[in-house]
């Protein structure tokens, strides 16, 4: 039972090639930095994971966190709301080239195919996208004489969350805003992974703040003094510091 793990290399050390991870994070409240960081040294190091399809709300800013895979090649295709954000160079770059797929999916619509994979609900209707490109190939049926277009519930090999709160048995509380996708993307995940600001035994978190219980964790990891995005990025950070096309010249 008790969920505790060692270290961020180990936490990220069983994603396969190929998998859809999904990534907790609105912008970069909730973003777990450190985690999609390990991920990337393991791919350094390894050359594994890569052709992974990522879940998130966007597509990365800068050249950090979810901007950083993708610079590194190790995703295939993103599936999110906003691939266009406040630095989106790295994805429209790639995404240019040919080098990425984008699925684009309205943020209500992402977070309720999300909930309906966790769920088990395998589709739903909305009237989101309905007359657009985005419902093209999907279909149609009325109710109450509006048009709905079927929608497919989305669910993950892996999430990668950060809360702020977790004991032993991987139940966990978020900081504020920083709660948005996680708690959908850890019941939608055969395996999740949630690095924590503060691990507490258990009964540290009283049973009424629990927001995602444990039976959804797979693991947690405490990483003390997190990064957030938006200062590594007005700080022009990257991951690694030195960027392929730095090597290369």
């Amino acid at each position: 039972m008790d969920k505790r793990i060692p270290n961020l290399a180990e936490a990220v050390a069983g994603i396969p090639d190929g998998a859809t991870v999904m990534i907790g994070g609105f912008g970069g409240s909730g973003a777990p930095i450190e985690l999609i960081h390990a991920l990337i040294d393991r791919y350094l190091a390894t050359g594994s994971p890569r052709d992974l399809t990522v879940i998130n709300n966007n597509a990365g800013n800068g050249h950090v966190g979810i901007a950083a895979m993708i610079e590194q090649g190790m995703v295939r295709k993103m599936v999110c709301s906003f691939p266009r954000s406040a630095d989106p160079r790295v994805f429209t770059e790639k995404y240019l080239a040919g080098e990425i797929e984008l699925e684009l999916v309205p943020q209500g619509t992402l977070a309720e195919r999300i909930r309906a994979g966790g769920a088990g609900i395998p589709a739903f209707y909305t009237p989101t996208s309905y007359g657009t490109d985005l419902a093209r190939g999907k279909p149609v049926a009325e109710f109450d004489g509006r048009p709905y277009v079927q929608e497919r519930w989305l669910k993950a090999d892996v999430a990668l969350i950060k809360a702020e709160l977790g004991d032993h048995y991987g139940n966990l509380t978020y900081r504020m805003a920083a709660r948005n996708f996680s708690p959908l993307m850890a019941m939608a995940a055969a395996r999740t992974i949630a690095q924590v600001t503060r691990a507490v035994a258990p009964g540290g978190i009283d049973p009424e703040h629990v927001v995602t219980p444990g039976i959804f964790v797979s693991g947690i990891v405490e990483v003390a003094n997190p990064a957030q995005e938006e200062a590594l990025n007005r700080a022009d950070a990257a991951y690694p510091p030195v960027r392929p096309q730095e090597v290369q010249a």
